[in-house]
């Protein structure tokens, strides 16, 4: 690997240095004693951050912004037709793409704790990064979403620690090389690069392998995706649940409009009775891993516990937006089925009138690979407004619309409509909720700008 050749103070180059990851691997590269600069397309929040740190960043792709670089990391989403990559290319520069990248960061650290799974990465990376600051530990950490306690996606630290996200979407995880991994749940997703299930649960099955022996692996015992991977790790393996016997339990747990609570067993033995502002059972699996996780390293349970109580989420994880005629808005990322039924069954938790949400589907392969699946995801809603398909990465086949959702939706659940425009569906939402009703935007996409446009007015 290149980074085996290359030492500090070499030259990194950085090109779409203002993505959320870039911009953190960015700083740690910096912190271990490299030149960094990079490139992005658009001034942002991101990159002025980037520049005040000591990070300079050009806007536009222009050939001389690399400039004296010793390598060269790009984004997945950089095509080679760039004239930065090309000139790379034409001057023999080793080229990194930013999987690998991180990959290799994550040698540089001997405790790398790497959350891995289809759902549920950033709320848990973000609770161990809370939890491990509350027990007075300082590290370095990545993840997809911003963290106000972190004030940001991504904290330089200066001890062993490293805690990040491992995405599974085109096997990057396998670029890994964690001491500890956590594998939260194993579901179809990504169908545009996966073939089906069992192709996604062999990656993971490698992912896994990749643990050494005085390793962690930290599997959720009710589902059953992540059990079957069990004999697939020299490491030792640890499990967390609620239903199923495990090693880490949620017991007792409790509901109500303001927090959940549960009692917390380790190994059959009560431990202590766990408070958590962050809504739904989903949130309690991520919880009980950042628990298990946290033992395992020896963190005290009331640093671990205070953490937890104070974790308000991460940045468009159900994060409250504010109201509008009485109506509660919240936005959330969720994006696959079974994330929606998660965000759905915690608005229902919180027993307010009506549950009016507007989806937005990301990408036309996962809307139509699943279509199934989606159509079922949305039960617990009063109403459902499905919005364009957010194409993100894809071109538009023609084989599956948003209309096609909400019709797909309706002989299930009878609640959908399709709405083509944010402002036709703004102006809608002004004139329908009202007091106690709850409002959600629902997608990885732009779909929060609904929400913010209707608090803003």
């Amino acid at each position: 690997m290149i980074f085996d050749k290359i030492f500090p103070p070499a030259v990194i180059h950085m090109i779409g240095i203002g993505g959320i990851s870039m911009s953190g691997l960015a700083e740690i590269l910096k912190n271990k004693g490299y030149i960094v600069k990079g490139s992005d397309m658009t001034e942002s929040s991101v990159t002025e951050k980037l520049n005040k740190s000591g990070i300079p960043v050009s806007i536009g792709h222009d050939p001389k912004n690399i400039g004296n670089a010793d390598a060269i990391i790009f984004t997945a989403a950089i095509k080679k037709d760039n004239p930065e990559y090309r000139e790379a290319e034409r001057r023999n520069i080793p080229l990194i793409e930013r999987s690998v990248l991180l990959g290799e960061i994550t040698k540089m650290f001997p405790e790398t704790i790497a959350v891995s799974g289809t759902h549920g990465k950033t709320t848990t990376t973000s609770m161990l990064a809370s939890a491990f600051l509350e027990a007075g530990k300082d590290p370095t950490v990545t993840v997809g979403g911003e963290l106000e306690k972190i004030h940001g996606n991504y904290k330089i630290g200066n001890d062993k620690f490293l805690i990040t996200e491992a995405c599974e979407y085109v096997e990057s995880f396998l670029k890994f090389f964690p001491k500890t991994a956590i594998v939260l749940n194993v579901d179809a997703d990504h169908l545009d690069y996966y073939k089906d299930l069992h192709h996604i649960q062999t990656s993971f099955q490698k992912f896994l392998d990749k643990l050494p022996e005085n390793g962690f692996a930290v599997l959720n015992a009710d589902d059953k995706n992540s059990q079957d991977l069990i004999s697939n790790t020299k490491a030792t393996v640890f499990t967390f649940g609620i239903e199923n016997n495990a090693n880490y339990m949620a017991k007792n747990i409790a509901f109500s409009n303001e927090e959940v609570k549960y009692d917390f067993y380790k190994d059959g033995t009560f431990q202590d009775t766990i408070t958590l502002h962050v809504f739904g059972k989903h949130n309690i699996y991520d919880s009980l891993a950042c628990l298990a996780v946290c033992d395992l390293y020896h963190l005290p349970l009331k640093n671990v516990k205070n953490a937890l109580s104070e974790f308000s989420g991460a940045k468009r994880r159900f994060e409250k937006k504010g109201s509008l005629n009485g109506a509660a808005i919240y936005d959330d990322y969720a994006h696959h089925p079974a994330e929606i039924k998660a965000t759905l069954s915690a608005a229902k938790a919180k027993k307010l009138n009506r549950i009016i949400c507007v989806f937005q589907p990301h990408t036309y392969s996962r809307t139509k690979a699943l279509l199934t699946e989606f159509s079922q995801a949305f039960a617990d809603a009063d109403q459902v407004i499905v919005t364009d398909i957010y194409a993100a990465r894809e071109k538009d086949t023609g084989l599956i619309s948003a209309s096609d959702l909400a019709d797909k939706i309706n002989s299930v659940s009878q609640n959908a409509i399709y709405m083509k425009n944010f402002s036709e569906i703004e102006d809608y939402l002004k004139k329908s909720l009202s007091e106690g009703d709850l409002f959600l935007t629902i997608g990885a996409g732009n779909v929060y700008q609904i929400g913010e446009d209707l608090i803003s007015d």
